[in-house]
């Protein structure tokens, strides 16, 4: 599994790792997975898609309810037909509870009640993001620290939790491990800040030279589905009602691009089974490295 912020290229080495073991990548991304949106969320191209079987990518519709259950489900499905095939496969992406659902399984967590639900949905509707954002850091700042803070249903889920059980959602969070019919090596792609950074900045302009502004616009009418409730469209929809010009659009992009990543690493970090290597290393010696770790786990020969 190749992890690491978003922006700090993890796709192309997620290709040569595959190229090099011959074998499929299974996108690990909770937006890539929907049609529609390949520029705001950095899909992989055809041409990169041509080079290496992709899975889960542009296979469900915006209106789709796709959550990390599903995708736990869905997963290890495929993984145990993959794996009739392949001796490793690679899996890469910057959701981090998509990867946890994989490696670690989804805690059991209490039903909510409906009328909990309704009362969330109700205030959220009244009072907006903002509302469920001071909520969630009021009521589980741990959580606050790492959560996609523009995904309404994220923040949604864990208000809802708290207000079921009394305590922080991160409280219910067991950390128990679930056990896997296969060895999971974690990898971690890594830059200095400031050049993560400015690589950031550069990916979002790039993004709207490719079009991600027509995207959103085509996407419009759609707006208030949760899959285009993530950072790049949310900007982009605020700009076309009206509430500031096209360039500060781009800034806010860059600036909570920037932010998310920030998060991203905060959650890795405190995953001690993640062997980091640097971006900035060359392909054939990040492989090298890779090459290592698997023969330590008894997975590659010599």
């Amino acid at each position: 599994m190749i992890l690491g912020p978003t922006g700090v290229g993890k796709t192309e080495l997620s290709l040569r790792v595959a190229e090099h073991y011959g074998c499929p990548i299974l996108s690990c991304d909770s937006r890539q997975v929907f049609r529609g949106i390949p520029v705001g969320t950095a899909a992989p191209t055809a041409e990169e898609q041509a080079r290496v079987k992709h899975y889960f990518v542009a296979v469900r519709e915006l209106e789709e309810d796709y959550n990390a259950g599903r995708y736990e489900r869905d997963a290890l499905e495929l993984l145990d037909k993959l794996f009739r095939t392949y001796r490793t496969v690679v899996m890469t992406g910057g959701s981090m509870l998509y990867a946890d659902a994989v490696c670690n399984g989804l805690d059991d967590l209490p039903a909510v009640p409906a009328e909990i639900r309704a009362e969330v949905s109700r205030r959220y509707k009244e009072q907006g993001l903002a509302w469920l954002q001071s909520e969630v850091q009021r009521l589980d700042p741990a959580y606050w620290e790492t959560v996609d803070r523009s995904n309404p249903a994220r923040l949604a889920h864990c208000l809802e939790l708290c207000m079921t059980t009394g305590r922080s959602y991160s409280s219910l969070r067991s950390g128990i491990v679930r056990q896997r019919p296969f060895r999971v090596l974690k990898i971690g792609l890594a830059r200095p800040r400031e050049e993560l950074y400015e690589r950031i900045n550069r990916r979002v302009l790039q993004m709207v030279e490719n079009g991600l502004v027509e995207e959103a616009e085509a996407v419009y009418p759609k707006r208030r589905l949760n899959s285009l409730q993530t950072v790049g469209y949310r900007e982009l929809f605020a700009y076309m009602d009206g509430e500031y010009d096209l360039n500060r659009a781009i800034e806010l992009i860059q600036q909570n691009t920037r932010h998310y990543a920030k998060r991203q690493m905060t959650w890795f970090k405190r995953d001690k089974q993640i062997q980091w290597l640097n971006a900035d290393d060359d392909y054939e010696k990040n492989i090298h490295t890779i090459d290592a770790w698997l023969r330590a786990d008894g997975v590659q020969e010599e």
